[in-house]
């Protein structure tokens, strides 16, 4: 007997009033899938997020997971389920360790059981030695890998990781495509979304791009690569201060679009030749702009996010 899908989603609709978020979004994702979603902010990655989450109702649309429908059979469809929000808080009053264990709890655990879930999961995010420390006294990267531990206590064969990156170092970003790899690799699927099309170019089997609710491509990141051809190029551009006069005298340029700020860095499409690029970067030293650096990624994940949006625009 063939092993259901991890997820199935049929012509999924979410308004709001009389905007559209989400718009007639189909999806199948199999067993050990790791699925970037992914988008500019807006995209309406979140609004299908936590209609996968039992959170958000939609207009219409079919939503199966794990061969159980979600609408139908609720208990059935999110036992297996693990979600994990933007930005979710810990208990600033309770430490780590008690933290999780009133999940494990909710879950079912008890006794050595309890200990024992708690403890590995704390050891899969790289957090053992944290398990005192009080909730308020975290990091926001330390905040992001106890409600990742959190949402794999009781095992779950879906996971939905909302911009789970957010705030993370470099390093712990190795640890959680470790971690998301290792969990593929037993049979789970997992669905990541994020605004940062680098951010999961090396973390997903696969990638969704959306754009004002809409799926504009999915499939592998190499066939995405390989298949999706840009004639602009993909700039980063890191700052030591002055992001938004940055932007703003980019926005100036003809051959400049899609700038997206993120932090001290600006991102945006630029369609010029190298030389171009070079006396683009002159002028911006030449205007007195604080740059570290300058990074072109011709033919990178961000050149295919933008040449995908500005197809859709066309």
């Amino acid at each position: 007997m063939d092993q259901a899908p991890a997820l199935e989603i049929d012509n999924l609709r979410v308004d709001y009033g009389d905007f559209t978020a989400v718009d007639d979004l189909s999806l199948k994702l199999p067993p050990g899938e790791i699925f970037g979603l992914v988008g500019p902010n807006g995209a309406g990655k979140t609004s299908t997020i936590r209609v996968l989450a039992s959170l958000l109702e939609p207009t219409y649309g079919e939503v199966r997971i794990l061969g159980h429908d979600l609408f139908e059979e609720p208990v059935k469809a999110l036992e297996r389920l693990g979600y994990m929000p933007d930005l979710a808080p810990v208990v600033p009053n309770l430490k780590v360790w008690e933290f999780l264990d009133l999940y494990a709890h909710s879950f079912g655990f008890r006794g050595s059981e309890k200990r024992d879930r708690v403890d590995h999961c704390l050891a899969k995010v790289k957090l053992g030695d944290k398990r005192n420390d009080y909730g308020r006294a975290l990091s926001r990267g330390m905040t992001q890998r106890v409600v990742l531990a959190k949402t794999l206590l009781h095992n779950p064969k879906l996971l939905l990781l909302d911009e789970p990156a957010s705030g993370m170092d470099p390093l712990a970003r190795r640890d959680l495509r470790l971690i998301l790899q290792e969990l593929a690799a037993d049979g789970a699927s997992v669905i990541v979304s994020s605004h940062i099309l680098s951010e999961l170019a090396d973390m997903c089997t696969s990638v969704g791009v959306m754009h004002k609710g809409r799926l504009l491509h999915s499939g592998s990141i190499a066939d995405t690569l390989a298949t999706i051809k840009s004639e602009a190029t993909a700039v980063r551009v890191e700052l030591v201060d002055s992001v938004e006069a940055v932007a703003d005298w980019l926005r100036r340029d003809e051959r400049v679009d899609e700038i997206q700020i993120e932090g001290l860095r600006v991102s945006f499409r630029f369609r010029g030749e190298k030389r171009d690029q070079h006396e683009l970067l002159r002028a911006m030293i030449r205007g007195d702009f604080p740059v570290v650096a300058f990074s072109p990624r011709e033919g990178g994940m961000e050149s295919v996010l933008m040449s995908l949006i500005t197809e859709e625009r066309h």
